[in-house]
């Protein structure tokens, strides 16, 4: 791991970062310029020990604690929506819990995950409204990632992301939600701000775990 412990360029904003903490065979950096951590590429699992991670969630779409969990962001879309709004569940993963209540609200809501709805097709579409539910965490090219979704919302459509925010209150060698091994990229209040400034949204909002980004 020698090697790594050189500068290396923020997944996000590409400035040159410093090493942050090696936790066990796990390597972060942390960006002092959007105030990001990240992990290594190096560090990453590979294609298939990845998704047999993600096979281990039990997603039980009608399970009530599963939907009491997503519950801030359907009751968000069913009151600022009407069922006239297209929308897209991005990273809908094993069991699609959001676009499911959704659509039982009569709701039309596409999905798109690599794994498990691969259709690219879906993302050729433009919404008024896309979902990432404990999604950005995994995003291996971040600023890509937000790039192209910005892209395919349409005029003053939101991106709507839940996700843990860190923040310098967290020791972070005993915190939790960097325990996941396909949770790769970590962000702050600081983080989400760059992201508006330079992605290109017009507005930010965030409530708790929930953090919305106007285009």
């Amino acid at each position: 791991m020698a090697d790594s412990l050189i500068l290396q360029d923020c997944l996000l904003c590409e400035f040159p970062s410093n090493h942050y903490m090696t936790i066990g065979n796990r390597v972060y950096y942390k960006c002092t310029n959007c105030s990001s951590i990240f992990l290594t590429k190096e560090c990453r699992l590979d294609e298939t020990s990845e998704k047999d991670r993600y096979l281990e969630h039990n997603n039980d779409v009608y399970d009530e604690r599963y939907r009491e969990f997503v519950s801030p962001i359907t009751n968000y879309i069913m009151k600022k929506y009407t069922r006239a709004s297209n929308g897209l569940d991005y990273g809908s993963g094993t069991g699609p819990v959001i676009s499911t209540v959704l659509s039982e609200n009569d709701y039309s809501v596409s999905q798109y995950d690599p794994y498990f709805s691969p259709d690219k097709l879906v993302l050729e579409n433009n919404y008024n409204y896309i979902v990432c539910c404990e999604v950005i965490e995994h995003f291996y090219q971040p600023k890509n990632e937000f790039t192209n979704l910005r892209n395919i919302l349409k005029s003053n459509g939101e991106l709507i992301c839940k996700t843990e925010i860190y923040n310098e209150s967290i020791e972070f060698s005993q915190w939790y939600y960097k325990n996941d091994p396909t949770h790769v990229f970590f962000y702050s209040e600081d983080t989400f701000e760059w992201i508006k400034n330079n992605i290109g949204f017009s507005q930010l909002t965030i409530e708790g775990r929930v953090v919305i980004f106007k285009k």
